[in-house]
């Protein structure tokens, strides 16, 4: 035989031994052999009965022998002793089952070849299966209830647990129940299960009755307090519940003094060894829509292997790109941002994130020409990812020239560097202030759209031009220019919190959302024959009254309205809308693949046209000549209506 194979043979088998006579599990063997030895007696009695005694010595023997030689093979082979006893579940059984299976299969041969005063009855093996299935998997099963009856008695929690219900019957429900039961921290009393149908009434969940559904909640919470049982908190186990349910379990807790809470989503554990826990609804929860379905192979294979560009990469919007796009494992990614401390930031949770993974840090403002030229040129991206930008309407509308400048004589400048070093794709990041604008911001954004139209017009018509694809969303939850932080802030300050106005409404997506949606528009882009110049506008859901926001925060802080917080309108602010707009009469929308995503019909402008008028905008706007930089504004966007 080839050396090389006894050697690694030899290696498989020291490995094996040396795992075993670690002391559990070498104990968990010595146990197993002797239910091994212990159930082939038991069959052979359960086949011949009083019978047994004209079985011969040596038969029973030789035959034990073979059993206990293959069990051991099997058992040094399968992973039955990785799980843990306590942990028993299913899988467990499958893999007891499976191993007896490969036991029994080795055995048979063995036995047919065995002289007849040697050999078992036939039926032997059949009947041994299932005898130590039984025999191998009930310890298991005893060993698991004991102990979550022994950390039931024996909880370490200083605290007296909190009485609640638990709404949902799904999947998480069963997780969390039993990790309740299993561990000693019982933080929590679960008094029932509310299920959203009346058909699951009655049911258990690991001892945890269903005893109704969310429209009988007040009456179970009454009839809980008359058993001097009140009930502290509702916990949603349910993660695909739909906002409006999630609004209205809000409103109830909030009518019958309860604390609502939820569990974490899938993707917000990190580590399955924490203990159970709940967090409070958050405002994300309730503006959240169901997740959209969304080509993730495709968009691994738009960035796996690339080189990654993103500008603004220290911002709300720029930093979560930069998290997602690193998931897909880019071969290297470039970090521009002219905030030195929030390049840092960005730099440092990517380094956490993926310390493998290859990043250039660049401090660099994207309405400097030259230093964007060098970046584009020295980096060589295949990707571009514009999402630098001045958002805040207030600010800008302050500071026109540098609004301008940046938004829109950087996007200029980042998409020429794009053109000149033969940049695959470059996608700008938009804002639904770009449509009718009545702020310089959002006629700002519009010149950029604009810019980045013209360029794609022009570069489809070359072979290998450079894609270029504009994403158009509005207000992201948390952002830095969003009304979330500020009401926190003044809630957290006792208020008052202020609006502009009570019919304010806007739209609202979490920044996660949104940044999938902007890859997925791009893996659009450059996987289908799109027309040139068409914008991407992500379907916002319904807008949301600022005021209900205010009244939901204020809620979900534990406070009550004109009791401990109170609400002032400040009127309207310069260049401030009462609502939004996400897509321009003449654009036309049409759907895509995704239908969280629509394409808008391309309103173009010529691009030399743009050009020679972007070197006048861009001249004024050095020189804070800011009427000029309005004119300006004023007369390459018709529809910009603001007083100035």
């Amino acid at each position: 035989m080839n050396p090389l194979y006894l050697k690694k043979i030899k290696k498989f088998f020291k490995r094996k031994i040396s795992f075993f006579f670690q002391k559990r599990y070498f104990l968990t063997l010595i146990h197993d052999v002797f239910i091994v030895i212990l159930s082939l007696h038991v069959s052979i009695f359960l086949r011949l009965g009083e019978d047994i005694s004209q079985m011969s010595t040596k038969a029973i023997v030789l035959n034990t022998f073979f059993y206990v030689l293959f069990a051991i093979s099997v058992f040094l082979g399968k992973h039955i002793y990785r799980g843990m006893w306590r942990y028993a579940s299913l899988g467990d059984l499958v893999s007891i089952s499976l191993s007896v299976t490969y036991i029994t299969l080795l055995y048979v041969p063995v036995m047919l070849l065995l002289p007849a005063n040697l050999s078992l009855p036939r039926s032997t093996p059949l009947i041994n299966w299932f005898v130590l299935t039984a025999f191998l998997g009930a310890p298991r099963l005893f060993y698991r209830i004991y102990c979550q009856h022994r950390n039931k008695m024996r909880s370490t929690s200083p605290h007296k647990p909190k009485t609640a219900l638990v709404v949902g019957s799904g999947d998480q429900t069963e997780l969390f129940v039993r990790e309740l039961l299993r561990r000693r921290d019982n933080t929590y009393d679960l008094l029932g299960i509310i299920s959203l149908k009346n058909a699951h009434r009655g049911q258990k969940i690991h001892y945890v009755q269903v005893i109704g559904t969310i429209a009988e909640i007040p009456l179970l919470i009454e009839g809980f307090r008359e058993k001097h049982t009140p009930v502290e908190m509702l916990i949603v186990a349910d993660e695909n519940l739909s906002t409006k349910v999630l609004k209205s379990l809000l409103v109830l807790a909030d009518s019958l003094d309860l604390h609502l809470a939820r569990l974490p989503h899938i993707s917000e554990i990190t580590d399955l060894r924490e203990k159970p826990r709940v967090k409070p609804i958050a405002i994300e929860d309730l503006l959240g829509r169901a997740q959209a379905s969304l080509d993730r192979e495709g968009m691994r294979a738009l960035i796996a292997g690339k080189r990654i560009l993103v500008t603004g990469a220290g911002g709300t919007i720029g930093g979560e790109l930069v998290r997602q796009i690193s998931d897909f494992k880019p071969s290297r990614i470039c970090l521009v941002d002219h905030s030195e401390y929030l390049l840092y930031m960005s730099s440092l949770e990517l380094g956490e994130r993926h310390p493998e993974l290859p990043v250039e840090n660049v401090l660099a403002n994207v309405s400097c020409r030259e230093r964007i030229r060098h970046v584009v040129s020295s980096f060589k991206p295949d990707l571009v990812f514009h999402a630098a930008a001045l958002k805040h309407v207030p600010l800008v509308e302050d500071n026109p020239s540098e609004g301008c400048l940046t938004n829109v004589i950087g996007t200029r400048n980042v998409a020429d560097a794009c053109r000149e070093f033969n940049v695959k794709a470059m996608l700008l990041i938009s804002t639904d202030k770009a449509i009718n604008p009545t702020s310089a911001m959002g006629a700002t954004k519009r010149l950029a759209e604009c810019y980045c139209q013209a360029l794609d017009i022009l570069e489809q018509q070359k072979p290998n031009g450079t894609r270029y694809v504009s994403v158009r969303f509005g207000n992201v939850l948390g952002s830095s220019g969003s009304v979330v932080p500020l009401f926190k802030r003044q809630i957290e300050k006792g208020g008052p919190i202020t609006l502009t106005h009570p019919a304010m409404t806007r739209y609202f997506m979490t920044v996660h959302e949104a940044v999938e949606l902007v890859l997925q528009a791009m893996t659009f882009a450059l996987n289908s024959t799109i027309q040139a110049g068409r914008v991407f506008v992500l379907d916002m859901g319904e807008p949301v009254k600022i005021v209900d926001l205010a009244k939901q925060m204020i809620t979900l802080a534990g406070l009550k309205l004109d009791v401990d917080i109170e609400i002032k309108y400040t009127g309207l602010r310069p260049g401030e809308k009462l609502f939004e707009e996400l897509f321009h009469t003449s654009e036309n929308l049409l759907p895509t693949n995704n239908s969280n995503i629509l394409l808008g019909a391309p309103r173009t402008v010529d691009h030399g046209f743009l050009m020679r008028a972007f070197q006048e905008l861009e001249s004024a706007a050095k020189n804070q000549d800011d009427d000029s930089s309005i004119a300006l504004l004023h007369s390459l966007v018709p529809e910009y209506q603001s007083g100035g």
